[in-house]
C-alpha cells in the first residue's frame, strides 16, 4: 500500500518522532545531543517554526511544532539531513541514520496542546531515563525543565505553553508542574502517537458518505483530532491533491516556469544556473525557486539539481523570496498551477 501523502500548512501544530533505523541509538553521548540541539535552534530560528515541546532520548526524539513560512518537510529535511551527515562523519560510519520516514501528526491545537505537551516532557521518566519528577526537572535535554525556569531553551516558545496555565509566570510554572505530575501514571498514551483516531477510510469520497450518513468517523492516522477537525483538515489535503493534478494537467515544467520569470526580469534563463553575485539575478532565482517550491510542488532537492545548488540554498532563497516579498504585484503573473 502506497505511504499516505504528509499533511501540513501554515500555522499547524505536529507532533514529529524521530528514530533511529532498526531503534538504533541516534545520540551517542551528550556532544551528539548538542550538535543535534544547535542545529535545531538554527533551523527553527531561520524558519520561523514555532516549538512548544521536545525531548531527546537515545534512539528517537519527540518535538512538538508550529510551522511558519517554510514547509515543515523543508524544516525537517535540512534538520536531519544535516545531523546524520555529523554523525556519520564523527562515528565514521556510513548509511542511514533514521527511519525512512519521521512520524509526523498534524494536531488539534485546543484539545490536545496542553497534553502532548506534558506527554512528550514525561518520556525520560516513563523510560526510567530518570527516577523521579525532581531529576526531570534537571534533564537538559526535554523542555520540561526550561519551562520550569531551570535552564534556558531558546528555540521552545516556553511563554505561550506556560499562558496556557495562567497569565502569571510563577503561577503558571506552578500549574504546569501539577499538570504535569498528575500525567505520570498514565504510562504510554497510543492516542496521543497516532494511534488512537484510525481508521481505513478508503478515499475521501467515502469519508464524505461516511460523514453525511452519520456513521462514527475516527480519522486518519496522520491527525489527531475530533471528526470535524479530521475533516476539515482532509477536504484541505484533498484540495492541494486537486491542485497538484491540474498542475501536471497544464504542463508546465521547471523549463516553462524558468523561461517566464527569466523573461520578466529580462535575464538569458541559462543565467539562473550560473554562480553571480548580480543582484537582478539572484533576485530572479529566488524568485523562481518559491514558485516552484511553493507553487509548483517541487522539492527542494529536485530544484537544487536543475539550478546546481544545494537544497539548503534553494530553502534559503524561498526564504528570501518570502522575506522581502518579491512575490507581490510587480512580478509576473504566475498562474496558480506553478
Amino acid at each position: 500500500m502506497p505511504r499516505k501523502a504528509r499533511i501540513d500548512a501554515p500555522g499547524a501544530v505536529h507532533h514529529i518522532i524521530i528514530r533511529g533505523i532498526e531503534r538504533r541509538h541516534i545520540f551517542r553521548d551528550d556532544l551528539d545531543r548538542e550538535r543535534f540541539l544547535e542545529k535545531l535552534c538554527e533551523v527553527l530560528t531561520d524558519s520561523s517554526t514555532l516549538c512548544f515541546s521536545w525531548v531527546l532520548m537515545k534512539n528517537h526524539a519527540h518535538l512538538l511544532l508550529r510551522s511558519g513560512r517554510v514547509p515543515l518537510a523543508m524544516v525537517m529535511r535540512r534538520l536531519l539531513t544535516s545531523y546524520a551527515m555529523y554523525f556519520n562523519r564523527r562515528h565514521r560510519r556510513h548509511g542511514q541514520l533514521f527511519q525512512n520516514r519521521y512520524k509526523s501528526i498534524l494536531c488539534e491545537e485546543d484539545p490536545y496542546l496542553k497534553e502532548l505537551v506534558r506527554y512528550i516532557h514525561l518520556n525520560p521518566l516513563r523510560a526510567k531515563v530518570v527516577e523521579d519528577l525532581n531529576a526531570l526537572r534537571q534533564y537538559r535535554f526535554g523542555g520540561h525543565g526550561a519551562l520550569l525556569g531551570e535552564f534556558v531553551s531558546p528555540w521552545l516558545d516556553d511563554r505561550y505553553v506556560l499562558s496556557l496555565f495562567d497569565q502569571n509566570l510563577q503561577k503558571a510554572r506552578l500549574r504546569y508542574e501539577d499538570y504535569a505530575a498528575k500525567g505520570v501514571g498514565e504510562g504510554r498514551r497510543k492516542d496521543l502517537v497516532g494511534g488512537g483516531l484510525i481508521r481505513s477510510i478508503g478515499g475521501w469520497e467515502e469519508l464524505k458518505r461516511q460523514r453525511k450518513s452519520g456513521e462514527r468517523i475516527k480519522g486518519d492516522e496522520r491527525i489527531l483530532g475530533g471528526s470535524d477537525f479530521v475533516m476539515q483538515v482532509l477536504d484541505h489535503s484533498n484540495e492541494e491533491l486537486s491542485r497538484r493534478a491540474r498542475i501536471r494537467a497544464e504542463g508546465l515544467d521547471f523549463k516553462g516556469l524558468s523561461e517566464k520569470i527569466a523573461g520578466h526580469f529580462d535575464i538569458d534563463v541559462r543565467l539562473l544556473s550560473t554562480p553571480t553575485k548580480d543582484r537582478t539575478i539572484s533576485r530572479a532565482r529566488a524568485v523562481l525557486c518559491y514558485a516552484a517550491v511553493r507553487r509548483h510542488m517541487m522539492s527542494a532537492a529536485d530544484v537544487a539539481r536543475e539550478l546546481n545548488l544545494s537544497p539548503s540554498m534553494v530553502s534559503r532563497a524561498v526564504g528570501r523570496a518570502e522575506k522581502n516579498g518579491w512575490m507581490g504585484e510587480k512580478l509576473p503573473k504566475i498562474p496558480d498551477s506553478c
